[in-house]
């Protein structure tokens, strides 16, 4: 392992550190889980999938929910 610094804007570092401190997250296998899936994981859905899921989204009943739980009080 190496240590490095990031930039990040205070306000989501702070959103993010409470987040996995709520579920009981590493931060650090948190960031290098997503720098692992950046570079070595292909994706896992086909293109004629994300081609309809883009045909959904620019239709007048589409709802984009950020929170699920949130939206829906889970």
């Amino acid at each position: 392992m190496v240590l490095k610094t990031f930039n990040v804007e205070e306000e989501f570092y702070k959103k993010f550190s409470d987040y996995c401190k709520e579920n009981g997250f590493s931060m650090s296998q948190q960031v290098n889980l997503f720098i692992k899936t950046q570079i070595e994981e292909e994706p896992k859905v086909r293109e004629s999938y994300l081609r309809k899921l883009e045909r959904i989204r620019k239709q007048d009943k589409f709802i984009e929910v950020k929170n699920f739980s949130e939206r829906y009080d889970l």
